[in-house]
Order: C-alpha cells, then sequence, then structure tokens
C-alpha cells in the first residue's frame, strides 16, 4: 500500500456499527487511545471490517478545525 498521506496509524477495529447509509468503525491505537471513522457502509463491506481485523487510519487533511465553548 502506497499512499500521499503522512499520517497512516495502525490499530485494530474494536467496533463497528452499521447504520443504512454508514458505518462508525473505532480503531484502538494503543495506550488507551481511539480513532472513530464513519465511511460510507458499502466501503465497511469491502473492506470485510469486523472486531479484531487490523487496520490502517489513514488521516488526510488540509484543514482541522478545533472549537470551544
Amino acid at each position: 500500500m502506497k499512499l500521499s498521506a503522512r499520517n497512516q496509524i495502525k490499530g485494530k477495529v474494536v467496533k463497528v456499527t452499521n447504520g443504512m447509509v454508514s458505518s462508525e468503525i473505532v480503531i484502538d491505537i494503543g495506550n488507551g487511545q481511539q480513532i472513530v471513522s464513519v465511511i460510507t457502509k458499502t466501503s465497511a463491506d469491502s473492506l470485510n471490517l469486523a472486531v479484531g481485523k487490523e487496520v490502517y487510519a489513514v488521516i488526510k487533511s488540509s484543514e482541522v478545525m478545533v472549537a470551544v465553548e
């Protein structure tokens, strides 16, 4: 796998919540840290995502927003 994204974080799927259109994927990246991603259900099915599967969280963004109240 070769990608231009620099942020590729290896982890393990700990939860998959499927909706009608999208799926929420929770990835354990170690040290008590998790990354949550929402992708299309079609993509989750195509990747055969399931609890225990090793995956990479790939983060590519030109902007990260931060807000406070």
